[in-house]
């Protein structure tokens, strides 16, 4: 018989870990501490899974089940749902890892033994003034020609057209750099 909201609610600890059982695979497990989490029991490879679905009552059991499907089309698919999410999690880590901010500071680092202080400190900050606040934070390699130019005509309305000319000088050095130690597949300025 499937789970309903006032058994989740009314589910109390005991001295070991308790499963409710809705559907498909999809239980509840409330542990002796209190705590509730949704987990998926599924198979793949001949092996029996576990995955969790979250914990209740952030995730409602509505959610959960949405959650389940999902999972199970994945299946359906011949895809693990758990090898599936770290695959995701290791692609948002390396995107992370590689945003136009964080490979800037790196092409910036390596640059600047070679630079008088003062040049140093003015490229970094006219990167972070006018750059870093509207594409810092995208994967470098997702960064298009478009999106670049229409930060560079921020800079331009201010009218500081130099500062503008240098600022896209610095994001195609950048960029190059990108290409160069294989983050970045072309140069969009």
């Amino acid at each position: 018989m499937p789970l309903t909201d006032a058994k989740i609610r009314n589910a109390k600890p005991a001295e070991k870990a308790v499963k409710l059982f809705d559907e498909r695979g999809l239980y509840l497990e409330v542990s002796p501490a209190g705590g509730k989490w949704w987990r998926l029991k599924y198979r793949s490879g001949g092996k029996e899974k576990r995955l969790s679905l979250g914990v209740y009552p952030d995730v409602g059991l509505k959610e959960a089940r949405e959650r389940r499907e999902e999972a199970r089309a994945l299946l359906a698919n011949g895809i693990d749902p758990s090898e599936h999410r770290k695959a995701q999690k290791a692609t948002q880590q390396d995107q992370a890892a590689n945003s136009f901010e964080i490979i800037a500071r790196e092409w910036h680092g390596s640059r600047s033994p070679g630079w008088a202080p003062g040049h140093a400190s003015k490229i970094i900050r006219r990167l972070e003034l006018d750059v870093f606040p509207w594409i810092g934070s995208r994967p470098i390699a997702a960064v298009t020609a478009p999106e670049l130019l229409a930060t560079v005509r921020r800079i331009e309305t201010r009218g500081a057209l130099e500062t503008a000319h240098r600022a896209l000088q610095n994001c195609g050095q950048i960029f190059r750099y990108a290409v160069a130690t294989g983050r970045a597949e072309r140069d969009p300025s």
